[in-house]
């Protein structure tokens, strides 16, 4: 018991100096967004409510509502690629083609946020890869808008989960027990069937937990909308930048960030009632 005891310090002591740090840091920010802007000052006034006051303009609805549609999208277009590449990645037999799948599955999480941001600009530029192809091809006429545009922030961002997702998604299809879906196969259902009715409800904790972090990652996501998005692709990270490093308006920038976390918090418990009824179908 008492090398449990000394273990169990060991782990619970440096994780609970971190969440007292975060704890610090959200106070400090929560103080800086009740605080009086100075212009031409980095010094803060009194108390006020006023940073909150402001926050159904247009600019702050249009990035709110961005940053939820860019989360939404770019959660559903994970699942979408990702799950096939885990199903694959779990189930193919040849070694070589498994080995292939992970290596194009996670080669993006050993490279930086901002290299890989410059590579989709590279690719997605009116003389990148894409737009280059298309011109040779003859099929377009003039370069696409891919860079500064939603989709061009959303396939990036996609690009910069799905690593992720397909290690979370390959978890849960690795721990499913075969022979449901042999028992499903002898009762005479199809692929299809065993598929819909079997694996994939029984791979709803994968899921499930690849919706939570894909989401969430995306909301708080920064220099992928920063880059690609050049400004013209609002987020709240990316308001919150422009207001605190450009404007140096840090109450409202801090108000901002007590915002969207606030919008955080509901948007997950929201989706937490909704996937409430698909934790029950991915029951064992």
């Amino acid at each position: 018991m008492d090398a449990r005891s000394t273990l169990r310090g060991w782990l619970i002591s440096p994780a609970s100096f971190i969440a007292l740090c975060i704890c610090v840091a959200m106070a400090a920010v929560l103080q800086y967004s009740l605080r009086t802007f100075i212009p031409g000052s980095l010094d803060v006034g009194g108390l006020t409510l006023t940073n909150f006051s402001g926050m159904g303009k247009q600019i702050y609805l249009d990035a709110f509502t961005n940053t939820l549609r860019l989360s939404v999208e770019t959660t559903v277009c994970s699942l979408l690629v990702a799950y096939p590449l885990a199903y694959a990645l779990v189930r193919v037999r040849n070694r070589y083609i498994k080995s292939f799948i992970l290596i194009v599955s996670i080669t993006p999480l050993f490279l930086g946020e901002i290299v890989r941001t410059y590579s989709w600009i590279i690719v997605l530029g009116s003389t990148g890869f894409i737009n280059s192809m298309l011109l040779k091809m003859g099929l377009i006429d003039t370069p696409l808008k891919l860079m500064f545009s939603h989709l061009g922030v959303l396939v990036a961002l996609v690009h910069v989960t799905i690593p992720v997702v397909v290690l979370m998604l390959a978890t849960a299809i690795s721990h499913i027990d075969r022979d449901y879906e042999k028992a499903a196969e002898s009762l005479g259902a199809g692929p299809v069937r065993t598929f819909l009715t079997i694996t994939l409800p029984l791979s709803m904790p994968g899921i499930l937990a690849s919706i939570t972090t894909s989401f969430a990652w995306t909301f708080s996501a920064f220099a992928t909308p920063q880059m690609i998005g050049g400004g013209r692709v609002p987020t709240v990270s990316t308001l919150v930048y422009q207001l605190g490093f450009s404007s140096m308006n840090f109450p409202l920038a801090a108000s901002l960030s007590v915002m969207g976390l606030g919008l955080t918090a509901i948007a997950l418990m929201l989706l937490g009632r909704v996937t409430r009824r698909l934790k029950v179908i991915g029951g064992h």
